[in-house]
């Protein structure tokens, strides 16, 4: 048998040798296996580990199969219910893989390794460094220049001329600037209020204010009253009841302890006058401060 290389496992016939046989010797055994580790796509579908391994040729056949490691480009077909892990060998080499698998990521390492992650859609170069498996250049690189889908974590949409970010989907989104500093936004919206937004329809019964109303204002239309219950709010909260009745209505401050502004004395029940506004800003769950058209 031939000496092979060390990496790609190429045989290096030696002279004299090889009488008879050298031609398929050196078809089977280097020029069958430049070809797929210069064009060669080994293609994966469905779930499943898969691990690579060099094989030799000889001058019997090319002895390739559909987990030899010397081609250069892996790609990932059809549908993953898991994520699919292929382990490379441990030796220098350059693979381009191409996820074109319809869901979860795929993995590839180095033996007993971590690896790195290939979103769906994404193609990119991975090279083994001496201990693992890392990426060299990503098709999400030039994506950046266009649209990024959410399922490589972009946001699915061009940003316009006025520089404004559309993320698509309703849940928050926190975006964070170095170790501490971040910024939460609501899932609807905006990022504080250019007015202030009125909670529901006009309240014509008794209502108790909940955590939804939290900056916005309560219209009480033809009658009723409001709750200001205890240890719901937190410091900060606020808001704002409008009486459009043309009578007082009252607070009922179940709440622990409720102050009118510029007063001491805590109070059970508050009145705020016929087209009267109020402000109730919470000090803390269990207390509150009520200011304007009140007694």
């Amino acid at each position: 048998m031939p000496a092979t290389t060390t990496l790609l496992g190429l045989v290096t016939p030696t002279q004299g040798t090889l009488s008879g046989t050298w031609g398929d010797t050196v078809n089977y055994g280097i020029t069958d296996y430049l070809d797929i580790a210069i064009a060669g796509t080994l293609s994966f579908a469905g779930d499943g580990a898969i691990t690579l391994a060099n094989t030799t040729g000889n001058s019997s056949g090319n002895s390739i199969t559909t987990t030899t490691a010397q081609y250069m480009v892996i790609r990932i077909t059809g549908t993953q219910t898991v994520a699919k892990v292929i382990t490379g060998p441990s030796y220098s080499k350059l693979y381009m893989v191409d996820h074109a698998g319809a869901t979860n990521i795929v993995t590839f390492k180095a033996a007993g390794q971590t690896g790195v992650s290939i979103a769906v859609g994404e193609k990119c170069f991975v090279y083994y460094n001496g201990t693992d498996y890392v990426k060299v250049s990503s098709s999400l690189l030039s994506a950046l220049t266009g649209v990024v889908g959410p399922a490589n974590g972009g946001t699915g949409v061009s940003n316009n001329a006025a520089s404004t970010l559309t993320i698509s989907g309703s849940f928050p989104t926190t975006f964070t600037v170095g170790a501490s500093t971040s910024l939460t936004l609501p899932s609807s919206g905006s990022l504080g209020y250019l007015n202030i937004p009125q909670s529901g329809a006009a309240k014509t019964t008794s209502y108790t204010l909940a955590l939804g109303d939290i900056g916005e204002f309560i219209e009480v239309g033809a009658s009723g009253s409001i709750v200001v219950p205890n240890a719901t709010f937190a410091a900060g909260d606020a808001v704002v009841i409008f009486n459009n009745t043309s009578g007082a209505i009252t607070l009922t401050m179940t709440i622990t302890t409720a102050y009118i502004g510029g007063t001491d004395a805590d109070k059970a029940t508050i009145s705020l006058a016929t087209r009267g506004v109020c402000n109730v800003l919470f000090i803390s769950g269990t207390v509150c401060v009520v200011t304007g058209n009140v007694t």
